[in-house]
Formats: C-alpha cells, structure tokens, sequence
C-alpha cells in the first residue's frame, strides 16, 4: 500500500510559510515609505597620470631604390590571314497572301439618357 504522509505535510507547511512572507512585505513598504532619500556616496579622489617618458627612436636606415625590372614579352608569331569564305545568296521567302478578315461586330452602348439614382436623400435635412 502507498504511503502519503509526505503531501499532507505540505499544505500546513505552505499556509505558515505565506502568512510569513506577508508580514516582511508591509514593513519593508513602510521602510521605503519613510525614507526616501538615498545615503551619499563619499567622491572618490581623482588618481593622477604619471606623465609618460618621451620615447627616441633611432632613424631608419636608407633602403636604396632598384630599378623596376622591365619584363620581355615573347613575340607573337605571325599567323597568314585567312581568305573569308563566300556564302551563297539566301533564298527569297514567299510570303502567302492572307484572307480578309470579316468586320468585327459593333458592340452594344447604352442609351444617354438614362437616369442616375441620386445619393443623397430626396428630403432636406437641413433646418434654416
């Protein structure tokens, strides 16, 4: 048979553990109701940089300048031009003639003098 003496001791535990915590909560929202105002913060003196020592440095030494080498291209062979071929002429096309089309058919208006309903209502609405 299971044994359950573990859950029941939760609840009694849980109730006391709340009622607790409510109490703290009321005195620490009339400690910050009282005193509002936050403690100073002493300032701090300002550490002093000691002035860095000047640094020497001894010259550079004097890289002579080469000159730039010029490079050899080898020399392209010379190729004999190539005569161009000869295409023959292109035949003409034949274009056959196209049948006439029919008229198109009128399509259909609408008479002008027919009556728009008007929007807005056929009463006055305003008052003089």
């Amino acid at each position: 048979m299971a044994h359950l003496d573990g859950p029941s001791i939760l609840l009694p535990l849980l109730v006391i553990t709340i009622s607790l915590m409510s109490g703290k909560e009321v005195v620490a929202s009339r400690h910050l109701l009282e005193e509002p105002t936050l403690p100073k913060v002493p300032e701090l003196p300002k550490p002093e940089l000691l002035p860095l020592p000047k640094v020497e440095l001894p010259p550079l030494p004097h890289n002579p300048t080469l000159p730039e080498p010029k490079p050899q291209l080898p020399t392209v062979p010379q190729v004999p031009a190539l005569e161009k071929p000869e295409l023959p002429p292109l035949p003409k096309l034949e274009t056959p003639k196209l049948p006439e089309l029919p008229p198109l058919p009128a399509f259909p208006t609408l008479p002008k003098d027919i009556p728009f309903p008007s929007l807005s209502p056929p009463h006055s609405t305003t008052t003089p």
